[in-house]
């Protein structure tokens, strides 16, 4: 019995290396979001590899090398240099304001609220020990889920 091995001639590769390039690149036009560009890198390396003579087993492993490194050393810096012009969801918007607290702010017996842009939010101090009163005056610094996180604002005396 014999087994019938497929074979595949370097024309071939090359062409199945630049379509999987190719369909990898328009994935990422669609998509936009940094996530089949590193695996069409690695399939252009693995073109470059197969140019040069090297067999299926070692191109294989060059695309995925290739497409792990990139994917693992430079998708943390590109997310966040790339995509900088990005809209803050309504909640990331609310940190840095200065806030007006409405219900006195004691971690310890959890209460507190304040009016931000007409919606009203419970309020947290960042620390426990701080007590704000209403009419002071906060920044937001954080949010945990339904929560602004707060501590007391202190204007500048210039």
């Amino acid at each position: 019995m014999n087994a019938d091995i497929i074979t595949i001639s370097s024309d071939s590769l090359n062409l199945i290396w630049l379509i999987l390039f190719v369909v990898l690149l328009v994935i990422e036009l669609f998509t936009v979001g940094l996530t089949t560009i590193w695996f069409a890198i690695g399939s252009l390396a693995a073109f470059l590899a197969d140019l040069l003579g090297a067999g299926l087993p070692l191109q294989i492993v060059i695309f995925l090398a290739v497409s792990c490194i990139l994917l693992i050393f430079t998708r943390p810096w590109a997310a966040r240099h790339v995509n900088r012009r990005r809209i803050r969801t309504n909640y990331e918007s609310e940190i840095g304001k200065i806030i007006l607290i409405t219900e006195k702010v004691d971690n310890l017996n959890q209460t507190g609220k304040s009016t931000v842009d007409g919606q009203e939010w419970t309020v947290r101090s960042r620390n426990d020990e701080d007590i704000l009163e209403p009419g002071d005056k906060a920044r937001v610094v954080d949010i945990s889920g339904v929560k602004l996180i707060v501590e007391k604002y202190k204007e500048d005396p210039t």
